[in-house]
């Protein structure tokens, strides 16, 4: 489960990255999209401390 986190994290970084970078505009899609890709990163974190 694990590493579905963070594989889901690394794809919505791209996109984010692709949509920011590529100057496609998607208003606030962009950071509602980083955001997700943090907190699932920060839970798989914490996932593995405990």
């Amino acid at each position: 489960m694990g590493n579905l986190l963070y594989t889901i994290a690394v794809i919505l970084l791209l996109i984010w990255a692709i949509s920011f970078f590529g100057g496609f505009y998607t208003g606030g899609l962009i950071h509602i999209l980083i955001v997700i890709a943090i907190i699932s990163v920060i839970i798989g974190v914490i996932r593995r401390a405990a």
